[in-house]
């Protein structure tokens, strides 16, 4: 027995049980909640209901087309910065551009459902349901796994900055993020199996998960939070509890000051756009296990928890603008297209232009130290090598 099917939800809505049980066809019987209310009515002419469905369907439809348009915008710019530039590639950037691809990707998707939504039904066939039903499922794993990387990497950096150069590199970086992908599609693979159209009793083509039985979908329920929220989030919070304790064990040391100044200004970046994933994700985790157990909750709490779990693929663009140097000035680059100007002005490699200074002064590097000048002996384009994110 499969359960009934909702209309064009993306994974998101479907993660828990199918049928939410928030709005009612042309019968009177429940059908499943639906991410885009249904506009009919019982007696098929205009009123207050249909009028306020209709409203709230370009509501919805409007916040989606901000988030992709604001998603689309901040990855794009995130993805070429680093790529076009070779001092953006640092082992902490290769983690960033592998969360904006992942972003990225989603964000391709969401015009998929908008096209849906105005139809009223799913008209891309099987195969794309399950590619985007996938996609979507693959951006909620690989955002939070990148996350949980980027703060082991934090963690390593400040706390075993002798390790750090063997393993903060951007090779590394690369194939940690191969097995980011390859986990994420391992963890997904329930979507690619159950997720397919099917026509509903009065005949709409309908995308979604069609779980063999209704208990398979709350296993998955439980099944997500713990490998998409609980665990990474666990993980996280121990990395930066370290992190905290190590900086106060030395931060009286000598010449922590000065290396204290440049690691703190990437761990604050990381730590927020974890802040603001949780507070993006919290609200959706805590709806879907809430429904387990109160299937008829307000509709509304529904799509206000979709929409702050969407809007996460967007934000973190902006956090990167607000919080790094090196991102914030490659920004304004792009915008006022002085990339076109000057292809290879660079952004400015503090770490670069430590490491050359010590080494032409002959001092050991034990800590990565942020010049207030540039040092005489540093040549541009000289050292290629980075490992901070200024």
């Amino acid at each position: 027995m499969t359960t009934p099917p909702n209309l064009i939800v993306p994974v998101k809505a479907n993660i828990l049980l199918s049928t939410w049980n928030q709005s009612r066809d042309m019968d009177g019987t429940q059908c499943p909640f639906s991410l885009i209310p249904s506009v009919k009515t019982t007696n098929g002419t205009g009123g207050p209901l249909e009028t306020g469905r209709n409203v709230s369907m370009i509501v919805i439809q409007f916040i989606y087309a901000i988030v992709c348009l604001i998603g689309l915008i901040g990855n794009s710019m995130v993805i070429f910065v680093i790529l076009r530039y070779a001092k953006m590639k640092t082992a902490t950037n290769i983690y960033i551009l592998n969360l904006a691809i992942a972003d990225e990707l989603f964000m391709l998707s969401v015009p998929f459902l908008a096209a849906s939504a105005a139809l009223q039904h799913w008209p891309f066939g099987s195969g794309m349901c399950r590619t985007v039903l996938s996609v979507d499922g693959i951006n909620m794993f690989t955002s939070v796994f990148c996350l949980t990387v980027l703060s082991v990497d934090r963690y390593v950096a400040v706390v075993h900055p002798l390790r750090a150069a063997r393993y903060r590199r951007p090779t590394v970086a690369k194939m940690i993020n191969i097995c980011v992908w390859i986990v994420s599609l391992l963890v997904i693979s329930p979507i690619l199996i159950f997720a397919d159209t099917m026509p509903s009793k009065n005949g709409v083509v309908v995308c979604n998960l069609m779980w063999p039985h209704q208990t398979w979908s709350a296993v998955f329920v439980i099944y997500t939070f713990l490998l998409g929220f609980f665990l990474p989030v666990i993980a996280i919070c121990l990395c930066y509890i370290l992190i905290i304790i190590k900086m106060r064990a030395v931060a009286l040391k000598a010449g922590w000051q000065q290396r204290k100044k440049s690691e703190k200004k990437i761990t604050r970046m990381v730590l927020m756009v974890v802040t603001v994933f949780v507070i993006c994700w919290m609200p959706f985790y805590i709806v879907q296990l809430l429904n387990l157990f109160l299937p008829h909750m307000d509709a509304t709490i529904n799509h206000i928890s979709l929409i702050l779990s969407y809007a996460n693929s967007c934000a973190n663009p902006i956090l990167y603008g607000f919080f790094s140097d090196n991102f914030k000035r490659s920004f304004q680059r792009i915008v006022c297209f002085r990339w076109l100007e000057n292809g290879t002005d660079e952004p400015v490699d503090y770490y670069a232009t430590a490491l050359k200074s010590r080494v032409c002064n002959n001092h050991p590097l034990d800590f990565q130290q942020e010049p207030l000048q540039s040092d005489p002996c540093y040549k541009h384009g000289t050292i290629t090598r980075t490992t901070t994110l200024q």
